[in-house]
């Protein structure tokens, strides 16, 4: 794996914002035998710490460039908010709606005495039991930042590296460099289509994803019951010409979900209904 982090230093200027890209790899089935690839964005602030895809600063600059307001999510991808050194996350979560969800995700690191030497780079190892899983890190004493990608954060020197034991989740870091102010991510990582996200406990979430899960093509049976030309109406690379046809999309639906219900943090995969 080759760093570009040589746009790193001086870390002098506080006002400054510090952006580390990062390569996420995952598998949303834990059984799958490829990796999904997606370059994600952490953002550490002069007050705050933002983690979120790379696309999504993408679209904000055309939306800037061409003074249009598209806008794009994708529900798979970790989007993450928390103050300067702290351990209180603030998810943000796009069902029927966009929600934000905040935790307390403290993590106790194991330090080992086990280095590596990646192009110029000497990284400590690390490891810890978060979310169900177990973790190792590989982090620089020489960059002082505490922090890393997603919740991963609270060792001393900055994470180029993180995985679990069991192969499903990979963070590499891969560039960085300064931006002299604070990117405003208003427009498009606390809001949605305009809207502000709405904060709810982990009880209402649950309730609202099992929600969607129950019905997972609403919307769409929805835009087919208002709309008139029904020859042009595709879900799923399927033309629906009646709305008996969602019976058989929305079980397909849902099994694609259970399949794909690998998330981060293992202990809290959603538990859905068995296929009747």
């Amino acid at each position: 794996m080759k760093y570009l982090v040589f746009l790193l230093f001086p870390f002098l200027v506080s006002a400054q914002t510090h952006r580390f890209i990062y390569e996420y790899q995952f598998k949303s089935d834990s059984l799958a035998k490829e990796f999904t690839k997606e370059n994600m964005i952490l953002d550490i602030n002069p007050e705050d710490v933002k983690f979120y895809p790379y696309f999504f600063a993408e679209n904000d600059s055309i939306n800037k460039l061409k003074s249009i307001k598209n806008s794009g999510w994708d529900d798979v991808l970790p989007v993450i908010k928390r103050n300067l050194n702290s351990n209180k996350n603030t998810s943000y979560i796009l069902l029927d709606d966009l929600f934000s969800l905040q935790t307390e995700d403290e993590i106790s690191w194991k330090l080992s005495t086990e280095t590596k030497s990646v192009e110029n780079y000497k990284l400590q190892k690390a490891t810890a039991t978060f979310g169900g899983r177990n973790w190792i890190a590989w982090f620089n004493t020489k960059i002082n930042l505490n922090e890393g990608p997603y919740k991963f954060r609270g060792l001393p020197g900055l994470i180029f590296e993180i995985a679990d034991d069991q192969n499903s989740f990979r963070f590499n870091l891969i560039k960085s460099y300064q931006l002299k102010s604070t990117y405003d991510t208003s427009e498009f990582l606390e809001s949605f289509a305009g809207q502000k996200a709405i904060p709810v406990s982990e009880k209402i979430l649950l309730k609202k994803q099992l929600e969607l899960f129950n019905d997972p093509l609403q919307d769409f049976k929805e835009d087919f019951k208002k709309g008139t030309a029904s020859d042009s109406f595709w879900v799923m690379g399927v033309q629906v010409k009646s709305l008996e046809q969602f019976k058989d999309l929305t079980v397909q639906t849902q099994e694609r979900m259970r399949k794909e219900n690998n998330p981060i943090e293992l202990d809290k995969a959603l538990k859905y209904p068995k296929a009747k």
